[in-house]
């Protein structure tokens, strides 16, 4: 809601305007005072910004003036009631029956991954999906800001930051959970995002026999979502060398997952790449697969084609180790959108 007279829901992966309207900003103001007060938090001059999670799963974020220069504004992410398939990722040709099944194999052979991307390009929605190939036996634990996993194992622990109280003491953060998690012993862990020093922990568990973690990133592709988790590590340890942090994240994570909201609202995974390590300092990342964009659509539908670069993966004999044998096929296939 851009301020009580302009409210925008989100269709097919595009903001429609609405014939929604509320009276004034004293209107609005008291329907954010009743949602945010419901949940036991404040919003006022001295605590303008809340973000939480809503009785319902839903994630509510309101922002006041002085902030807010419009009035108050307030934004609502709902979550389908029912979660979506890997067939329903496959019909919506977010990626390639070849490529689910790479990433398949990779969740099962604990290989550790990112998924990076921007706000709204799917990032939740693929990591709810992998989940699904956790073995039913494993321990998971969960870390969010705000809970928006939706893991389908039976034993789970879920774990949710609080924010500091009226004194401004009290905040337990994703860092915090991350090292209380190492104590649970947990066979994976799951941050649900990454955008700070708890990075650091995350990839000191990661290369101390956590393997098959996830996490999820705010990056423009798979190259620059290694550099971000990079500035992120270095909040956390600043003496540190950059090459050292480098070797470590390359030590630690394997694969890189990159999503993007398309133009025309549709959802793809835009590039798989595989983390080789450390070369003369350098970052070295082999792209498996991409989604190699060729134009706009009668119907104003992105063209383009998912493509295998023809590159072997290394991660595919870790694969083999645990009994999963994909097929040379899937590294030399081409699927072209189609249009609709």
């Amino acid at each position: 809601m851009n301020g009580f007279d302009n409210v925008y829901i989100e269709r097919g992966g595009k903001l429609i305007e609405t014939n929604v309207r509320f009276k004034d900003q004293a209107h609005l103001r008291m329907i954010i005072d009743r949602i945010v007060s419901a949940i036991g938090r404040r919003i006022d001059d001295s605590s303008p910004i809340v973000d939480a999670r809503l009785a319902d799963g839903s994630r509510a974020c309101a922002v006041i003036p002085p902030l807010s220069l419009i009035g108050p504004v307030l934004s609502i992410r709902r979550f389908g009631k029912k979660l979506l398939s890997t067939d329903d990722l496959l019909k919506n040709e977010t990626l390639t029956s070849g490529m689910l099944d790479f990433l398949a194999g990779c969740v099962q052979a604990r290989l550790n991954m990112v998924v990076a991307g921007g706000s709204g390009s799917g990032k939740t929605t693929l990591l709810n999906t992998l989940s699904r190939f956790i073995p039913e036996e494993e321990r998971v634990v969960t870390i969010e800001d705000t809970a928006e996993l939706q893991m389908q194992q039976p034993h789970v622990v879920r774990l949710e930051t609080r924010p500091m109280n009226i004194e401004g003491a009290g905040a337990i953060t994703q860092r915090d959970l991350v090292v209380n998690a190492l104590r649970m012993r947990p066979d994976r862990i799951v941050v649900g995002e990454c955008r700070g020093a708890e990075a650091f922990d995350m990839m000191q568990a990661m290369n101390t026999g956590h393997d098959g973690s996830m996490t999820t990133t705010h990056a423009n592709s798979t190259r620059d979502a290694f550099s971000r988790l990079e500035t992120m590590v270095m909040m956390a340890t600043q003496n540190v060398p950059d090459v050292v942090i480098r070797q470590m994240l390359a030590a630690a994570l394997q694969i890189v997952i990159h999503c993007s909201r398309l133009t025309d609202g549709s959802r793809k995974i835009t590039g798989i790449s595989e983390v080789l390590g450390v070369e003369d300092g350098h970052l070295d990342l082999q792209d498996i697969f991409l989604l190699e964009r060729e134009g706009i659509g009668t119907h104003g539908r992105v063209q383009g084609r998912f493509v295998s670069t023809g590159k072997r993966p290394r991660a595919l004999e870790r694969l083999s180790s645990y009994g999963i044998k994909l097929p040379d096929s899937i590294f030399e296939e081409e699927h072209a959108l189609k249009e609709r």
